[in-house]
């Protein structure tokens, strides 16, 4: 009777282990996390480094005009055609950019140059954690996730056609399919990311994907 009650423990005591083994998993949400507390901070905006306004453009060059007429239909710009003289060799027409009173309202303005600055749109947000390696190592303190993001939440200005025709970076940032790569290293703060790159086309996917 004796035996029977220990190996009737053993098998309990067995059970519970096992249980306990199959519900430590890798915790995806805490990556999300993670990644989501990067890219908090950083604003996605039209151009990738800050432009000073007013600004004039040669009217006749359409890869100076394009940004600058798309932001001026979507109202956030105003546009003023003149004519430019030029030494000895006549004059050409040329279109003079400022901000709109709209425009004025969502400006960043940069801190550190006077007159310069940009139209930002939001930051990053994770919309799927796709694989990791290790894959089945929770206790690992160092993983290298690929995951899918995308800029949501958009402003009303920023959902303009021409103007994401006009930058192809802020289309691409907002379609959803963007995939980057990151290194998730864990301390005694949580997790942090680290070593934070788009994803090379045809990149594999690591194990641990969600089916």
């Amino acid at each position: 009777m004796r035996v029977h009650r220990i190996a009737g423990v053993a098998l309990v005591a067995g059970m519970v282990i096992a249980a306990g083994c199959k519900s430590k998993v890798v915790d995806k949400m805490a990556f999300r996390s993670a990644l989501n507390n990067y890219y908090s901070g950083q604003q996605q905006c039209v151009w990738t480094a800050a432009v000073k306004l007013p600004a004039q453009a040669d009217a006749s060059k359409d890869e100076q005009t394009r940004g600058f007429d798309a932001l001026t239909d979507a109202g956030l710009l105003t546009r003023k055609p003149e004519e430019k003289k030029r030494f000895l060799i006549g004059s050409k027409q040329v279109n003079d950019y400022d901000l709109s009173d709209k425009g004025r309202s969502v400006w960043t303005a940069d801190a550190t140059q006077p007159g310069y600055g940009n139209f930002c749109y939001g930051h990053p947000e994770v919309t799927s954690i796709d694989g990791f390696t290790p894959p089945d190592d929770p206790d690992s303190t160092q993983f290298i996730v690929n995951y899918h993001y995308s800029v949501a939440h958009l402003p009303d200005w920023a959902n303009n056609p021409e103007i994401k025709t006009a930058f192809p970076k802020m289309a691409s940032d907002t379609n959803g399919q963007e995939t980057a790569t990151a290194t998730l290293v864990k301390s005694g703060n949580g997790w942090s990311a680290t070593n934070v790159q788009p994803a090379k086309p045809g990149a594999a996917v690591p194990a641990g994907s969600t089916p």
